[in-house]
């Protein structure tokens, strides 16, 4: 049995897989953090909408990471309409009530684990 928050990041990984735009800004948290190569914050489930429809993104899911009830990162192969070859990267994901709530994408597994521990570490400790 899958738990929420596999559930949630598999949602949402087939949201965006399937450029699905609804789908998409259900499967995210209103507000929704994000990180990437353009910028971090927070953002509506709408804007998440337009960033999958405009960025073009696939992701595919190579390993899974729990870190906590919340936090898991994900490995994943990334290509972009422009892509000749897929690149590797990793996302911190953060999960409430069956919904993504943060979507974390960085370069490689190890600063992305290394960020999830930093943030299950700053929780444990509010």
């Amino acid at each position: 049995m899958e738990s929420s928050l596999e559930e949630a990041v598999n949602e949402w990984h087939a949201s965006v897989n399937a450029v699905d735009l609804q789908r998409s800004a259900t499967a995210v948290g209103d507000p929704v953090v994000v990180l990437g190569p353009k910028g971090a914050g927070p953002i509506t489930p709408t804007q998440f909408a337009d960033w999958v429809e405009r960025s073009g993104i696939k992701l595919v899911p190579l390993s899974w990471h729990p870190v906590s009830e919340r936090l898991m990162v994900v490995e994943e192969d990334a290509t972009w309409p422009e892509s000749t070859e897929p690149t590797r990267v990793a996302t911190v994901f953060r999960a409430s009530d069956g919904k993504v709530t943060a979507a974390l994408r960085l370069p490689d597994l190890k600063a992305a684990l290394e960020l999830a521990y930093i943030c299950r570490e700053m929780a444990a400790t509010e």
